[in-house]
């Protein structure tokens, strides 16, 4: 790298000036592009066009004048950042979201990546006139597409969780056969045959998904059984088992990329304490990878070498977005009868993000012959149909009605260990939207060894009784013995999703419980203290002569609460 805050002479240490100038600059370029998620999420467009432009305006055709050509040094910073993404993605992926969608979506990352693979290097070779083996290392490198990029710019447009389902497994998913085919494709010498080569592809994704499960399931036992110090170690152990896993598959000749996205998975829906805190500290250092691997992404491309392979950018994203992606989703969603409406929002949903950009780099390292054309088709594909398909998302989704209906809000549930007193506590918050408001604490049917201790409510804290109304907005501590910390959990989820009859007439989903024994919940009145207020409309629940929550009483599945008094507190059954 040269311009003025380089360092002259690539053999010399760095010096304490140069890092103070590296640092500040570094500082400035993150504050910017955080600044630009705002400017993203306004208009619409995925971010990473923010970062590009910051990259290519710090380069040598820019204001920062920086001369930058590093491809081997651009591929490993973006492997490193990938292998972030991945485990961000894979930690903020719901199993039950993903598990219906799980057959499409490696149908269409493997069966549906071969479709994409062919046509698109067969436009490129026909219409453009490029070789076979850059064709088909085009067609390989945008192939791969990027979820995060999708929903950035369908934010306010909830979709069928089925489509959200497919989109986010598929690009978890296709990251590993694509960088396998790349590599395969840029080995300097003839191809392998085909046979021989999904062999190696499938005997790599097998090694990568055994790794990655195996990785997954000990850290989460071990993060579950080993209370640690301090409750900061958590995000850091989680990261390091996430990273693991990639290395351990990657040097067990398997795919690293599917191994650390099944790993982060697995930790990601193994209810591990501090959960919502590791996902958090996931996130920032996701952001932190994009911002740093687009904008050294935007300085390795050279903007005037862009006009000449401009063209046969638009050419061959026409053929990829309108022939094979439509191609490739409805061959591999033949078998699942998804509707037209859906399948047309996937097709037109395949985004391209920072992944086709950085295998693009690969073919560079191997001094593949036009590997430098290869790279800024390639650069000019994905910025021209982000900015096309981008916009138009959310217009798709709304013309095809796709919004879904509004859903029950999922709680925030943290847990922290208590290794002495063998017990949890669950902090939940209850977001607009959940079913859990208007529930009474007693309506909960915790399992016998939970209660809620405490509830927070405008600034202010109090102890709940039974009658206590749950609102949106509270926040409450939940004590749970260890050996129903899982259930306490499901419960209170499950009373979120389907309200107070969640697990009775087949409401609440399949996370709910059924009614618990009369012995669930077991409170002792307290006083009211000064200073502390009780909600509206608890007061009046609080009487003396209350017992709490009776069991569940005759084959009806029908409760009713002991000790209310006057005839309007009568139990009515189940019925809504």
């Amino acid at each position: 790298m040269n311009g003025p805050a380089a360092c002259e002479g690539k053999e010399r240490p760095l010096t304490v000036h140069q890092l103070n100038e590296l640092l500040l600059v570094g500082s400035l370029v993150l504050l910017i592009a955080v600044a630009a998620v705002r400017i993203s999420s306004r208009s619409g467009l995925p971010s990473l066009l923010l970062y590009l432009g910051i990259g290519v305006a710090m380069g040598q055709d820019g204001i920062g004048d920086v001369a930058f050509d590093n491809a081997e040094l651009t591929q490993v910073i973006g492997y490193a950042a990938l292998v972030v993404i991945l485990a961000e993605g894979g930690l903020g992926t719901k199993w039950k979201e993903i598990r219906p969608a799980l057959p499409a979506a490696v149908v269409l990352s493997t069966l549906g990546v071969a479709v994409s693979v062919g046509i698109t290097a067969a436009g490129a070779h026909y219409l453009v006139g490029l070789d076979w083996r850059q064709a088909l290392i085009i067609g390989a490198v945008v192939s791969s597409t990027d979820a995060a990029a999708v929903f950035s710019v369908l934010r306010k447009v909830p979709l069928p969780s089925r489509v959200t389902g497919v989109l986010e497994a598929e690009s978890g998913f296709n990251d590993a056969p694509v960088v396998i085919l790349v590599v395969a494709f840029s080995t300097t010498g003839p191809v392998d045959h085909w046979y021989v080569l999904l062999g190696e592809i499938a005997l790599e994704l097998a090694i990568g998904a055994a790794v990655g499960l195996a990785v997954g399931f000990a850290g989460a036992y071990g993060l579950r059984h080993v209370a640690l110090p301090a409750s900061g170690l958590y995000p850091i152990a989680v990261m390091a088992i996430a990273v693991a896993a990639y290395a351990a598959g990657s040097m067990a000749h398997g795919s690293g990329f599917l191994a650390v996205y099944l790993a982060s998975m697995v930790l990601g829906n193994a209810k591990l304490p501090h959960a919502p805190a590791n996902r958090g500290f996931a996130e920032g250092l996701g952001w932190i990878a994009q911002i740093g691997m687009f904008v050294l992404l935007g300085l390795l491309v050279t903007p005037h070498e862009l006009v000449n392979d401009f063209w046969p950018a638009v050419v061959i994203g026409l053929v990829l977005t309108m022939v094979a992606r439509p191609m490739e989703v409805l061959v591999g969603l033949l078998p699942f009868r998804i509707p037209w409406q859906e399948q047309a929002l996937m097709s037109w949903a395949g985004l391209r993000g920072a992944v086709p950009i950085i295998l693009a780099t690969i073919p560079m390292v191997a001094g593949i012959e036009g590997s430098e054309r290869i790279f800024n088709i390639v650069f000019v594909l994905v910025v021209v149909y982000t900015l096309i398909q981008g916009p138009t998302l959310p217009w798709l989704a709304k013309a095809l009605r796709l919004g879904s209906s509004a859903e029950a809000a999922d709680l925030g549930v943290e847990s922290a260990p208590l290794e002495r007193l063998r017990g949890h506590l669950l902090s939940v918050a209850v977001p607009e939207g959940s079913r859990m408001h208007g529930v009474e604490v007693a309506e909960l049917r915790l399992p016998a060894g939970a209660a809620v201790t405490l509830v927070v409510r405008d600034g202010k804290s109090f102890v709940p009784g039974p009658a206590t109304v749950l609102r949106h907005g509270d926040e409450l501590l939940v004590v749970a013995t260890d050996p129903v910390r899982d259930a306490a959990e499901r419960r209170l989820r499950a009373v979120g999703q389907g309200g107070k009859l969640a697990g009775w007439l087949g409401t609440g989903g399949s996370t709910a419980l059924g009614p618990a024994p009369a012995t669930a919940l077991r409170f002792h009145l307290p006083g009211r203290s000064e200073g502390t207020e009780e909600p509206d409309g608890a007061e009046k629940e609080q009487r003396a002569g209350h017992a709490g929550h009776a069991g569940r009483s005759g084959r009806d599945g029908r409760s009713e609460h002991a000790g209310r008094s006057g005839r309007d507190r009568r139990q009515k059954g189940t019925a809504g």
